[in-house]
């Protein structure tokens, strides 16, 4: 039956990523058909061939690639048609000097990556495939400038109506995950179950590529906002969050350690303190309003995210109110790191939901925590 679990896990994939597939389908279909049809090239190699990389590329970096690619075919066409010229087509010291004067041209004017390769490969394609005749060099750099544009345009008919959507998305799911993580903590250490423990370390471990997507996804936000003139005034709502997403780096570091000390506590004989279940399972809840906050900031509904930043403002400072309740000096170094790591965590989710007020954010948790006002 394992072909059966390899089909589900095809399946599931495939409704997953069913949007790339479509969108590279319609892309590099109608770039093929303007090149062959409207301006009648020939040879349309260029156009389906630059629409597929341009949206190979991740979101928020397509803008750029597509220049990159066009440059880059111009590059490789103009040094393709003079070494042609000079040398003739298809043979060894054809191919190795149109190669060897491309990539050096393309490192000279500092090109790296998709358009490097991409001026190699248009100067091969022309020596090997279709020597240039005269009549055919401009249409491959106008080939590549149909496919570029053509993938562009996708793109924005894909996010013309929700441009913001997929990072409030992304939002809700790095923050359900991270509220999950510390409540899993919780359990461990409320049932002293090392295995649970460890699973959850490994969970923080890997919340790292939710910040990576966090930030991908602002960036592709906004070149969505970019390519649709409408609603390129939201491009300011999505600056106000860029400190926030950035607080929730920290926030995840903060985690992973609270993680790793409720390991070593996890192996400790000594009870779990009722009170530190009841902090953890606050802070849980400071996780779930932040995010909600983010979220609605991001949707435009001013009103919610100020109402989930309260919420999360006294969830995370009682989370503080209630871990400070365990200072004493009978405490262990794995209690005393993960009380720290409270009060560090509800630091940055509260700078998350007030990115202009570091300085009362940090002396209202020490004062929940019980320490003297600096």
């Amino acid at each position: 039956m394992a072909w059966f679990g390899g089909l589900r896990v095809a399946g599931h994939r495939l409704r997953q990523g069913w949007r790339p597939v479509l969108e590279a389908t319609v892309a590099a279909t109608v770039a093929w058909l303007l090149a062959t049809r409207l301006l009648g090239h020939p040879q349309p190699f260029f156009a389906p061939a630059a629409a597929l990389i341009v949206l190979g590329q991740a979101r928020g970096q397509r803008i750029r690639r597509a220049v990159e690619v066009v440059l880059g075919v111009a590059a490789g066409v103009l040094v393709a048609d003079l070494v042609v010229q000079a040398l003739g087509p298809g043979s060894t010291w054809t191919v190795c000097t149109v190669i060897l004067l491309t990539v050096v041209l393309a490192v000279a004017f500092g090109a790296t990556g998709v358009t490097l390769v991409q001026a190699a490969v248009s100067a091969l394609y022309l020596v090997v495939v279709a020597p240039p005749d005269g009549s055919l060099v401009p249409f491959r750099f106008v080939d590549a400038l149909v496919g570029g544009a053509v993938a562009l345009a996708v793109s924005l008919l894909v996010d013309a109506r929700h441009p913001l959507a997929p990072l409030v998305a992304e939002v809700r799911r790095t923050f359900d995950e991270l509220a999950g993580l510390v409540d899993g903590i919780a359990d461990a250490l409320d049932g002293r179950d090392e295995s649970a423990a460890l699973a959850a370390l490994t969970q923080a471990r890997g919340m790292d590529a939710r910040v990576g997507g966090l930030r991908e996804g602002v960036l592709a936000a906004g070149e969505a906002l970019r390519l649709n003139v409408r609603r390129r005034r939201h491009i300011g709502r999505l600056r106000s969050v860029d400190e926030s997403i950035r607080q929730t780096d920290y926030v995840v570091r903060n985690v992973r350690v609270l993680a790793r000390a409720g390991v070593t506590l996890s192996r400790l004989r000594t009870p779990t303190p009722p009170e530190l279940g009841e902090a953890l399972r606050c802070l849980v809840e400071a996780v779930r309003e932040a995010g909600a906050a983010l979220a609605a900031d991001l949707d435009g509904q001013e009103e919610a995210a100020d109402r989930h930043a309260v919420r999360a403002d006294a969830a995370a400072l009682a989370a503080v109110r209630t871990a400070g309740q365990l200072f004493g000096s009978t405490q262990t170094l794995p209690l005393a790191m993960i009380i720290g790591q409270i009060r560090a965590t509800a630091i940055d989710l509260l700078r998350g939901v007030h990115p202009d007020d570091d300085a009362a954010v940090l002396a209202r948790v020490d004062e929940a925590l019980g320490l003297p006002a600096v």
